[in-house]
């Protein structure tokens, strides 16, 4: 063997022992930290894995075989809060995980049984520090929404009887996280040590982005940051008249619950209920919105990355009338674009309003990672003939036609599996050159096709 052979093997060594007593460090770390409640935990994943392995014993009996990522998600959602926000975290980063992966948690279910008024009051009256009665005049007990990590009621504060909604975690909800986080970091540092090919695929560093992103999701004051934020760019671009966001109303808010003002409006994809509440023109508004959320991903440090009917808001003035804002609400879940990315954009934008697909090539190779030298050319080609298929596809999927009373009506048929299939597609073709995206790419490409295709539906 030679004597540079021989260096670099014992170098490897050194590095894996280094590794391995890294591990056992984080190892004894996590123990330390969770204790008792990381016994109980396991124990109640170990009760999750044999229920969906008994069901998926029952169906292969009967001659049905789930593929693997349709049991896992089922697994997740039988796990709870962190699964389920892990879920969400795969199905909404495209360029970092397998198509059918992203598509099969789409289906990921975010919405749980809520947690009884009596016990969620305990959680308010503590963050308060007062009697709940001092500061809201009334609190429906029964949930407008109750997701995984947190549930929100409807109140009217006491004193400016102002209507507003009250998001709260969830009791025990903090300690499942760190839990589940925490020993996921540590098995995939475990996964690399012993399969040093993902270490290059960069696992643990994955799962400690993702690990910072859902616990950022569940800290109200980060969220409450994000829309102070938003709202501070709408005052000072003068698009409030056109857009608006949540106030906060700080004084009631902390890290575990998030008192905000209540918009009233329809989603920003029903067409049929726009023209009910406004007489502004849908297309304006849809462009405004689009506008607007563009120009915070220019001025915010962090954009909105969660554009989903839900999130977007035509809304009512206080009186029930018309205001043609559109509202946008949940700010839990956002994006940042580094220097780079935000460069490759800007080219990628402009190459995309002129049809020039091999400037767009060059673009999309300059943000992604690669290994190998990319044929331009033959990347170009490729996009567009992406493009042309989604713009026939666009007078297809879009505009559904209903037949009630004789009339048609116009509305947009969108989800999020439909946004996921298309950017798939420019990430297959990115994999096909050898490119690897940046999930703050997906993120931003994801929500500009949603305003793409809310545009071309109007």
């Amino acid at each position: 063997m030679s004597p540079e052979k021989r260096c670099g093997m014992d170098r490897e060594a050194t590095a894996r022992r280094a590794a391995l007593q890294e591990i056992v460090s984080e190892l004894s770390r996590t123990i330390t930290r969770n204790g008792q409640r990381g016994f109980q935990r396991s124990f109640q994943a170990l009760q999750a894995a044999v229920s969906i392995s008994t069901e998926y014993i029952a169906n292969f009996q009967q001659g049905i075989q789930e593929p693997p990522q349709v049991i896992l998600r089922k697994l997740f959602e039988k796990l709870g809060a962190t699964y389920i926000k892990l879920g969400q975290f795969i199905a909404s980063s495209p360029t970092l995980f397998p198509e059918e992966y992203v598509l099969e948690f789409e289906k990921c279910l975010d919405r749980t049984e809520p947690v009884p008024w009596q016990v969620i009051k305990k959680t308010v009256q503590q963050e308060l520090g007062r009697p709940i009665e001092d500061v809201f005049l009334s609190v429906d007990p029964v949930p407008l929404a109750s997701a995984s990590v947190a549930q929100v009621h409807c109140a009217v504060l006491r004193d400016s009887r102002k209507e507003v909604v009250i998001k709260v975690l969830k009791p025990g909800v903090e300690d499942v996280l760190a839990t589940d986080l925490d020993f996921l970091y540590l098995a995939s540092r475990v996964f690399e040590f012993i399969n040093p090919e993902l270490s290059r695929m960069s696992l643990a560093a994955i799962v400690g982005d993702i690990r910072n992103s859902m616990l950022e999701e569940v800290d109200f004051r980060k969220e409450a940051t994000h829309i102070a934020e938003f709202a501070q760019y709408l005052e000072r671009s003068g698009a409030s008249q056109s857009a608006t966001c949540p106030f906060v109303y700080k004084a009631f808010s902390s890290k575990r619950m998030l008192v905000m003002e209540r918009l009233r409006g329809v989603p920003l994809t029903d067409l049929a209920a726009i023209q009910r509440v406004t007489d502004v023109d849908p297309e304006s508004i849809l462009v405004n919105a689009l506008n607007t959320w563009f120009g915070s991903v220019l001025a915010c440090e962090t954009f909105h990355a969660d554009m989903h009917a839900g999130n977007l808001l035509v809304l009512q003035d206080q009186q029930g009338r018309p205001s043609g804002q559109v509202g946008f609400i949940d700010f839990g879940i956002v994006g940042r674009v580094t220097p780079v990315t935000w460069t490759a954009l800007e080219a990628l934008l402009t190459a995309t309003a002129t049809r020039d697909f091999e400037t767009m090539a060059r673009a999309l190779a300059t943000v992604g990672a690669t290994d190998t030298d990319v044929d331009v050319k033959m990347f170009a080609r490729d996009l567009e003939r992406l493009y042309t298929g989604m713009a026939s596809l666009d007078s297809q999927v879009i505009l559904e036609r209903s037949r009630q009373g004789g009339a048609l009506t116009a509305a947009l048929g969108l989800d999020d599996a439909q946004m996921n299939r298309m950017l798939l597609q420019i990430v297959q073709i990115g994999n096909d050159h050898g490119i690897r995206f940046p999930r703050e790419l997906g993120m931003l490409l994801k929500q500009l096709l949603y305003f793409d295709r809310y545009i071309s539906g109007t």
